[in-house]
């Protein structure tokens, strides 16, 4: 594996001619609901997964402390940012450290790319604090061999090698959707369930291929019901390999109410009805949803995907309801 170049000097688009300190940074990065799809094509390392970014964001700002060369993250148990941060401190040669604090709304270990957030903030951070802007190719350097990622460095849908942390394709950006959803509890841990994660064959590798070909049309034309049927086919091939909480009552209740499909945290806890965000029937719906599951035990949350006209990559730190109010 290739080391991660050394950035001595500026590359924004202000110019410049070496990265200096000037002062705090902040970074945000969105997470995602889960994925549209996910799965593996029919060729090496074809592991993949399509992204469907959430209005949820992780936060972070690092404090750079001159004449301090370690790296002190808040909370303790971030060591993954940690380990980030000093790898872009020593791409830019610092020679010191500081204080890194990440926050935010995205609760860890329920397939909302909280990690992957994470480190991207904290990549934005450090780089921040430094007058410098990284490319998601620049980003993508810093987050591999780190763990397997999501691609919430692109501010976009994409399709997304996330065993290797590398662009597959980008597909676009689809209107603001709502997301019900249920969670069945606990957590999952996606290094852990990424290497222990059963093989896919060859005829599902084919559909998988397919699947691909099919979504990235649909977000191409906008066509909502398609990104529909993609994700929920996506949702019952994964349920074949890993057994779900409450599947056939959330395919059911998305019939009942006419919604679009089922997306699912395919390495979470997570299951959610897909529904048109401007659908004047929408509070109805989400009753309907909430009152279905019920029975299920769990939590219901709601949620509201990024779509056109929205800021997914603010500077300042974002406020935003941990659960939309319908």
């Amino acid at each position: 594996m290739a080391p991660a170049p050394v950035y001595s000097t500026r590359t924004d688009p202000a110019g410049g001619t070496s990265a200096s300190v000037l002062g705090s940074g902040s970074g945000s990065a969105f997470g995602t609901f889960g994925e549209l799809l996910q799965g593996a094509l029919p060729h090496p390392q074809g592991d993949f997964l399509v992204t469907f970014p959430l209005a949820r964001w992780a936060t972070a700002v690092f404090h750079p402390r001159p004449g301090r060369r370690d790296v002190q993250v808040r909370p303790a148990h971030k060591a993954k940012s940690r380990r980030v941060a000093e790898a872009v401190l020593a791409a830019l040669g610092a020679a010191d450290g500081g204080l890194l604090e990440v926050a935010g709304d995205l609760p860890e270990g329920k397939g909302l790319a909280s990690s992957s957030a994470d480190l991207v903030a904290t990549v934005r951070a450090v780089g921040a604090a430094h007058g410098r802007e990284f490319t998601p190719a620049e980003t993508e350097d810093f987050l591999r061999g780190i763990e397997p990622a999501d691609g919430v460095m692109y501010d976009e849908i994409v399709a997304f090698h996330h065993r290797e942390v590398r662009l597959g394709r980008r597909l676009g950006v689809l209107p603001p959707l709502t997301v019900v959803a249920h969670d069945e509890g606990g957590q999952v841990d996606t290094v852990a369930h990424n290497r222990g994660a059963r093989a896919i064959d060859a005829a599902d590798r084919e559909e998988y291929a397919l699947l691909l070909d099919r979504l990235t049309d649909a977000v191409a034309r906008g066509d909502l019901q398609e990104v529909g049927a993609v994700a929920t086919r996506s949702a019952e091939m994964n349920a074949h390999r890993r057994r779900r909480a409450g599947f056939a009552e959330l395919q059911a209740l998305c019939r009942e109410v006419d919604g679009l499909g089922l997306v699912l945290a395919h390495s979470g806890t997570m299951l959610g009805v897909l529904l048109e965000a401007n659908d004047p029937a929408l509070a109805g719906k989400t009753a309907h949803i909430r009152a279905g599951c019920s029975a299920l035990g769990g939590e219901v949350s709601v949620h509201r995907s990024l779509g056109d006209g929205d800021s997914w990559s603010p500077k300042a730190a974002p406020v935003h309801p941990t659960e939309l109010e319908i």
